[in-house]
């Protein structure tokens, strides 16, 4: 019998990401833009403060395994935080700003997170929920605020500065020994019930990572400067800052300034050469660049998920010579699990079948498609079913074992329904619980809302289906108009019909300023079919 002679037992722990940094990046500088200036800070002095961040926390009792929250925005104080907590054996709990706030009451509670660090920008927003949470013992306040008046709010939490609390501890110098100890935690975003809490090991961590820095991933390495675009309280921000760090890509943190108008003018000044972020603050970054001459071709790639990508934004950008990828991920999956890269043998297909797709597997992430009954369907691209994945860093669970029929045999079952071709490439026909039933066939609203989204008119769009005492369900658009644009339903119904089979054009319209989104920049509608039952959203209804 023969063994393996490899060092098998050292650790993949954000221990050695940080290892690694100290000793090959330290140079390296994160840029941080407060609104005004950019202030730039050597990695080496990040992580000192980071390591003195985890010192803090285990003088103040905070133990292995305990949970330590965030409620901020993309600031170097969150950066120190994303190494600092998990360093010191901690596990760290970045929470959605956008959440509403019982839902925020609710998941620090679930969590049971003992110390919360939060942004004083967002105190009047957090602090009428803190005094009831039984869990806290501490709160830790970045940036200017009264903090006897805080304590006050908090019903007797002690409440102090994170410089204050910074320099009550020495830096660090423990290890995590199980590279399968948990080291954060992200909840779901709520849209299909309540948040449901993802609990990610240190292992899960650093190979995310690596996928991130592989040529199949998005190639990030000590070449680039990647501007944090995704909020760091969201899925671990796409796993962006732990790749950074590893592959000694600088950073840039543009705080709560995530406009066009602060991001566009960002780009061209710090020249970033990487990104990501949702399809909506592209399109805006886009328009407001192209109107008031900011210069984004610094970018090489740019990583844009969250929901589907409209293929006309796709064009923009890579007419601009900018290489944007549609990516596909979850919470649940760290969360890139694929992306839209078109292959370097064609199959027959041009480059837009490829870009078009939802994405094909990066390395380490499988994928297939089962059909109602429990059939695993053939990888033929034409065979429809719901799409199941697993890989190193895919959750297997949830935290306190809820949602157990989320996951299949070892799978995990996405809630999205589509196909995946003979090359692997994944295309999502829509969500299982968007699908509209009307007339014994099914329609896919989110085929409908590509359609409109390629109308010039359209700024945006979202297609749910509404009772129909004929047809079981039909589709209903609501719309939001550009500004300045006319456009009638009767032209954008037209305009559907072009592309799809008439009996799947909606017939009832709504126009709306701003389609609602989610916390995480997705369509919300769930809160669309509430106003439509509320009577709130009133169809007009064509011919």
């Amino acid at each position: 019998m023969i063994t393996s002679t490899m060092q098998d037992d050292v650790p993949l722990t954000i221990n050695a990401i940080t290892r690694h940094t100290a000793a090959v990046h330290g140079e390296v500088e994160l840029a941080a833009f407060d609104g005004e200036q950019v202030r730039r800070t050597p990695y080496a002095v990040v992580l000192d403060r980071a390591l003195r961040l985890a010192g803090a926390l285990r003088a103040a009792g905070v133990a292995d395994g305990d949970r330590v929250g965030t409620f901020m925005w993309n600031t170097p104080a969150h950066l120190e935080a994303y190494f600092g907590v998990p360093n010191s054996g901690a596990v760290l709990h970045t929470i959605n700003l956008r959440l509403f706030p019982e839902q925020i009451a609710g998941i620090i509670d679930h969590a049971a997170d003992r110390v919360l660090l939060v942004d004083a920008s967002m105190w009047d927003i957090v602090a009428p929920i803190l005094g009831q949470r039984s869990s806290l013992r501490l709160v830790v306040v970045d940036g200017e605020l009264d903090l006897t008046a805080a304590a006050g709010a908090v019903d007797g939490i002690p409440v102090v500065g994170y410089a204050e609390f910074l320099a009550s501890g020495s830096p660090w110098t423990g290890e995590v020994a199980d590279e399968r100890a948990p080291a954060a935690m992200c909840y779901t975003s709520g849209t299909t019930g309540d948040p449901k809490g993802v609990v990610y090991s240190h292992r899960s961590v650093y190979l995310h990572a690596m996928a991130n820095l592989t040529a199949a991933g998005f190639g990030i390495g000590d070449h680039d400067r990647l501007l944090q675009v995704v909020p760091m309280f969201h899925a671990n921000g796409w796993g962006f800052p732990y790749a950074a760090w590893l592959g000694g890509a600088g950073l840039i943190l543009p705080g709560r300034f995530l406009h066009p108008d602060a991001l566009a003018p960002l780009i061209a000044k710090e020249r970033p050469t990487v990104s990501g972020g949702v399809p909506t603050v592209w399109r805006g970054v886009f328009d407001y660049a192209r109107e008031h001459g900011h210069d984004l071709t610094s970018l090489r790639v740019i990583s844009c998920a969250g929901s589907a990508v409209p293929e006309s934004l796709l064009r923009d950008y890579v007419g601009l010579g900018i290489q944007m990828y549609q990516a596909w991920g979850m919470t649940e999956t760290s969360p890139l699990a694929a992306i839209a890269r078109p292959p370097a043998l064609d199959r027959g297909r041009d480059e837009w079948y490829w870009r078009t797709r939802t994405g094909r597997p990066v390395p380490g992430v499988e994928v297939r498609t089962v059909a109602e009954d429990g059939t695993v369907l053939p990888a033929d691209g034409d065979s429809v079913g719901e799409l199941q994945v697993r890989g190193p860093w895919v959750t297997a669970s949830y935290h306190g074992g809820v949602g157990a029929e989320k996951f299949d045999d070892g799978w995990l079952r996405t809630g999205d329904m589509g196909t995946v071709d003979p090359a692997g490439a994944m295309k999502i026909t829509d969500r299982l619980k968007d699908l509209i039933k009307s007339g014994g066939e099914w329609i896919s609203s989110t085929e409908i809302e590509h359609v409109l989204t390629s109308h010039p008119a359209v700024a945006d769009v979202a297609v749910i289906g509404i009772p129909d005492p004929r047809w079981e369900e039909r589709p209903l658009a609501v719309v939001a108009i550009r500004p300045g644009v006319e456009v009638t339903d009767e032209q954008l119904r037209d305009h559907v019909r072009g592309s799809l089979a008439k009996w799947q054009a909606p017939e009832h319209w709504v126009r709306v300023d701003v389609v609602p989104k989610t916390g995480v920049g997705k369509i919300d509608k769930q809160r669309l079919r509430a106003a439509y039952n509320a009577g709130e959203l009133v169809p007009h209804t064509l011919a």
